[in-house]
């Protein structure tokens, strides 16, 4: 993108649009102020809470609920209590009373910075976005992929900063949770910048589109909803079409006239004028937009195998004194198409990462059958090597196809030109996700 001006008000809740690879996350990423534009300038107001697509800050040894009441400075000071209220039982007078005038300063802190209602409306929200009490209890380094994010996207709500960036907020959500978060979003009082795939949510919530046109490289704004906003756009399209139409209908019967007239030396300077008029008709035309290319999945033919490649028994995973799951058997034939279901933190990952041989079972073990072949997608893409390039990423991953091979596939995921050769740690986690291939 190149000249891109906007501003965004306090009730501002934009939907930033466009197809993958237009740079909707580097947009997020920049005004979030992780990366740096190349050129202009950004102005802000106010602290600004930022949901990247895959968040890991915070001390992995925090509990999940400090990370919350982090956002507002209560999460440490909360902790300094309940040091100080240990250290008042102290046999030595000295302690204790150390202690004692430690606990009236960090409680007059606590409660000048909301205290116990603002701890109650962390809970709140963390209980709306499904996360109980066993969950906000727990260091960060025990949570799911899906439950890291979904702290911080409490935290973020928490905050209550001037404006937020969410990308792709609904992700690792339930239901129930959607609907709420929807509801939240309607009645905040700052700004927000969202991308989500959730229509209903850019129904429900969106009052302005940005959409980013990669072929073009320009930004549209567009101030209304998201319904009329596809509207618009679609007539804003068709109205580039037949201006164009026109243009080039135009700027043809000038260079034709030009043509004619440029044989004669009496006529040159009109013949002149005209080329110059036909190229400023077209100089002055919108691009026509190019149909977006889309991504063109399609799984192998698997590699021929036994009835039951797969199959498990009295399987076990525990965390601590977390049991998540115990006494599993199965047996997964060819052909079946199978969908683990559950409560989110209840375990699907851990058992998909040990059914692919990435974890091992506290109990239980694998029987693989003939001719097994495993192909892992993995939720935190651990299994990417963020150093290395796309292709070499592909090639290590699949050694049984060759580089010309690869690069098909890779281009059949919108991987082309360079992109292949650019470190994986380079792209959006987005596109990071498809460069296993079984």
């Amino acid at each position: 993108m190149e000249d891109v001006t906007f501003r965004v008000d306090k009730g501002d809740k934009i939907g930033l649009v466009g197809r993958n690879g237009a740079g909707k996350t580097t947009m997020t990423k920049t005004l979030a102020g992780e990366t740096m534009p190349t050129g202009g300038k950004i102005e802000k107001t106010g602290e600004i809470g930022y949901l990247p697509q895959d968040p890991r800050s915070g001390n992995p040894e925090d509990l999940a609920r400090t990370r919350i009441l982090d956002a507002r400075g209560l999460g440490q000071i909360l902790l300094g209590i309940q040091k100080a209220t240990q250290d008042m039982g102290s046999d030595d007078p000295a302690v204790a009373e150390k202690a004692m005038k430690r606990y009236g300063d960090l409680d007059d802190r606590f409660n000048a910075l909301g205290g116990y209602a603002a701890e109650a409306e962390a809970a709140s929200i963390a209980s709306n976005l499904s996360l109980p009490d066993r969950i906000l209890d727990q260091p960060l380094s025990t949570l799911s992929g899906g439950q890291r994010r979904r702290i911080e996207l409490a935290r973020i709500l928490f905050s209550a900063a001037e404006t937020m960036i969410l990308d792709e907020p609904t992700n690792h959500l339930d239901a129930d949770s959607v609907v709420w978060l929807r509801e939240y979003l309607k009645t905040y009082q700052g700004g927000v910048i969202v991308i989500s795939h959730d229509i209903e949510l850019v129904e429900e919530v969106v009052n302005r589109v940005f959409y980013l046109d990669a072929n073009r490289q320009q930004i549209d704004i567009y101030n209304m909803g998201w319904r009329n906003y596809q509207r618009q756009r679609a007539a804003d399209e068709e109205r580039r079409k037949k201006e164009r139409a026109n243009a080039e209908k135009q700027a043809s019967a000038l260079q034709k006239q030009a043509a004619r007239f440029g044989a004669k030396a009496t006529k040159a300077a009109a013949a002149h004028q005209m080329v110059a008029r036909a190229e400023k008709l077209l100089a002055g035309l919108d691009e026509v937009r190019a149909v977006d290319r889309v991504a063109k999945l399609r799984f192998p033919t698997p590699a021929a195998c036994g009835r039951t490649p797969l199959m498990a028994t009295n399987l076990s995973k525990s965390y601590g004194s977390l049991e998540i799951f115990t006494a599993v058997d199965l047996a997964i034939d060819r052909g079946s198409k199978v969908v683990i279901l559950g409560l989110n933190g209840a375990g699907k990952t851990t058992l998909l990462r040990i059914l692919a041989g990435v974890d091992q079972p506290d109990t239980g073990q694998l029987e693989p059958g003939h001719g097994l072949r495993i192909g892992y997608y993995a939720q935190e893409h651990e299994t990417i090597d963020v150093k290395r390039s796309v292709l070499e990423n592909m090639v290590s991953s699949s050694p049984n196809i060759t580089e010309t091979e690869a690069r098909r596939v890779l281009g059949s995921f919108l991987f082309t030109g360079d992109d292949s050769a650019k470190p994986a740690g380079s792209s959006p986690a987005a596109r990071r996700r498809v460069w296993r291939w079984p």
